[in-house]
């Protein structure tokens, strides 16, 4: 049986992607078409990225079967969702929600992108 693991690291790269644009793009939509003003300040739509990326994080890095975790992968993919989470919480204060948030969905899309890049190279 093969793995989801290499779909689940793409996902999660998407994810992150999807992350990004939100908070980079929608502030800038927001200002040419003010109802899209509601959806930049969505404080859910920030706990619903981290909580949908760190279960396909933890399911696409470890390999639960007991074979190759990359660890390093899985701490810096921890540290982008830590700081996701900080960003997403207005800590340590609003105007670095958007810093945070961006700098951990990039070092999270890095982690998966490694990830997958290392499954891809491993011998069969």
């Amino acid at each position: 049986m093969k793995s989801a693991a290499p779909l689940l690291d793409l996902s999660a790269i998407s994810l992150s992607g999807l992350c990004i644009l939100h908070c980079l793009a929608l502030p800038f939509a927001a200002v040419a078409l003010p109802i899209l003003g509601g959806l930049a300040e969505a404080e859910w739509a920030h706990a619903a990225f981290v909580a949908a990326a760190a279960p396909i994080a933890a399911a696409a890095l470890i390999d639960w079967r007991g074979g190759s975790t990359a660890w390093s992968l899985v701490a810096a993919a921890a540290l982008g969702l830590g700081l996701m989470g900080a960003g997403a919480a207005g800590w340590p204060t609003e105007a670095a929600e958007t810093p945070l948030t961006v700098a951990g969905g990039v070092i999270l899309a890095f982690a998966h992108a490694a990830n997958w890049r290392r499954r891809h190279q491993a011998p069969r």
